[in-house]
């Protein structure tokens, strides 16, 4: 069982979660105190990546609106894995560009979990994507994620069943319920923003990093 922590703003947070247990590391190029939490210059973004190389997996979540830019992106910063969230949603044609050009490169597509249709919806995007991320839907952020809610989780489960690819389990897990998450699902992977983090005023503003370290810990004894 891997865990991903989301929500990274600095390279001492980066290196901090990972000292913590984490081994997947999200960061979200945007603008800062735009629409998307906890978004980042992608200089910032770079500077991360280049901390992280061997130390664990670097997920950068593209909230760009078209694939040249995303692909721009991507090779400026090479991280393991690109993740489609949010202003732009992935397909066969584009995966294979983006093998071409960045063949070390993994996608991962998200999709969002609010009723039965996202079996349907994942099953289109395992076809393509190395892997899968099943996530709440906000109602106040863009996209897929965020939300820091829990989704019906028989759904998940139906989906792991259903497809061949890696899948990782998100939306409003932490300490608390990320055991229970894991029995009721089986992923591959277990994601958490939200609630492993300093909230303020609806803001996130920091990673906890006592939780973040329950969080891995629990996520790998669960069984």
């Amino acid at each position: 069982m891997f865990t991903q922590i989301y929500s990274i703003q600095t390279v001492d947070e980066a290196l901090a979660c990972v000292e913590a247990g984490a081994d997947r590391i999200g960061v979200l190029v945007g603008v800062p105190g735009g629409k998307f939490p906890c978004a980042i210059h992608e200089d910032e973004a770079g500077r991360i990546f280049d901390a992280l190389k061997g130390r664990a997996v670097r997920v950068l979540i593209s909230v760009a609106e078209n694939e040249k830019d995303i692909l721009d992106q991507t090779e400026r910063l090479m991280p393991d894995v690109l993740h489609l969230c949010a202003n732009f949603e992935g397909s066969p044609e584009f995966r294979e560009r983006l093998r071409l050009r960045l063949p070390e490169v993994k996608l991962m597509e998200a999709v969002g979990v609010v009723d039965e249709s996202a079996l349907e919806d994942a099953i289109k995007k395992a076809a393509y994507a190395d892997l899968l991320i099943l996530d709440s839907v906000s109602k106040t952020v863009p996209g897929v994620g965020a939300a820091g809610v829990t989704h019906d989780w028989s759904i998940d489960r139906a989906i792991v069943e259903a497809v061949d690819v890696p899948v990782i389990l998100a939306g409003g897990l932490g300490p608390e319920n990320v055991a229970d998450a894991i029995k009721a699902v089986h992923p591959d992977g277990v994601d958490s923003l939200t609630r492993t983090s300093v909230v303020e005023n609806g803001v996130i503003l920091r990673k906890d990093m006592e939780k973040v370290r329950e969080f891995c810990r629990i996520a790998k004894e669960a069984i």
